[in-house]
């Protein structure tokens, strides 16, 4: 008797370490391939009230906040969240090479990135404007791009190729990596101006109120999206419904109150989201 309980124990035992690596390994999928295990979002790192990876390593923003925010709602904790950066000419290649389960950037939704990737939203309307210096009076708005003028903005964002479509002819446009460089060319004076989304401009603005002003014209509407993989109905529709539920909380206003407010943007309401 004492030999076959050994045995029957035994068997027990082993049966039980087989469930628990068998749960160990059911990670359940959060959108696309990833898992609970790991959920990896690409954010800005120098967009402030946006996206901003501190020195200390912190993360901070709108967009930052509407990760966290889907990432909770899709279960995952968010201590298990891998932030990596969004610039701008590598975002698609983020999620098609899989580096990125989402991008979460300032990212506007256009019909030539949705042959490539999809997306949920829109999670915000911004609008195309310009960054000046704040003793410059030459800049009042789109129609005062004139020859001599330098403007800068980022390759691969809708508002490079607006301004390539509507002023190439008279302005003489400069590309740099990152918002960010082109502030500084700004504060060099070795640009006139710099043009991206009003809600940007205006991070960048109240950083440097005493020397930069956004001149409050804006002349495109960028509808912001979520980017995720091709082909991932399933997650979607779960992205989408935590973004839902971000706006319905109020999550979304006391979000963008916090990181954007301060600067004297208006808040709009939350955008509809569409299929």
């Amino acid at each position: 008797m004492a030999l076959a309980s050994l045995r029957a124990l035994a068997v027990a035992c082993s049966a039980a370490l087989v469930l628990a690596s068998c749960s160990a390994g059911d990670d359940t999928t959060l959108v696309g391939k990833a898992t609970s295990n790991k959920l990896t979002i690409a954010v800005a790192y120098d967009q402030p009230g946006l996206g901003v990876r501190r020195l200390d390593g912190v993360y901070k923003g709108f967009d930052v906040d509407v990760a966290r925010y889907v990432a909770k709602e899709l279960g995952a904790d968010e201590s298990k969240i891998n932030f990596v950066e969004a610039t701008p000419s590598q975002r698609e290649k983020l999620l098609t090479d899989g580096t990125a389960d989402l991008v979460v950037s300032s990212y506007s939704i256009t019909e030539k990135r949705k042959e490539v990737i999809d997306f949920v939203g829109p999670y915000f309307i911004a609008g195309q404007d310009l960054l000046v210096r704040l003793s410059d009076t030459r800049i009042t708005g789109p129609e005062s791009l004139t020859a001599g003028i330098r403007l800068c903005s980022v390759e691969n964002t809708t508002s490079a190729q607006y301004v390539k479509d509507q002023f190439a002819q008279s302005v003489e446009l400069v590309n740099y990596p990152n918002f960010s460089d082109c502030v500084t060319a700004l504060l060099a004076e070795q640009v006139d101006a710099l043009t991206t989304d009003d809600v940007i401009l205006a991070g960048y603005a109240a950083q440097n109120p005493e020397l930069l002003r956004v001149v409050g014209k804006p002349f495109s509407e960028e509808r912001y999206g979520i980017g995720i993989r091709r082909g991932d109905a399933a997650g979607k529709a779960k992205v989408a419904a935590a973004v839902q539920k971000m706006m319905d909380t109020g999550e979304w206003r006391r979000s963008l109150e916090a990181n954007v407010g301060q600067s004297g943007y208006a808040i709009p309401d939350p955008p509809k989201i569409t299929p």
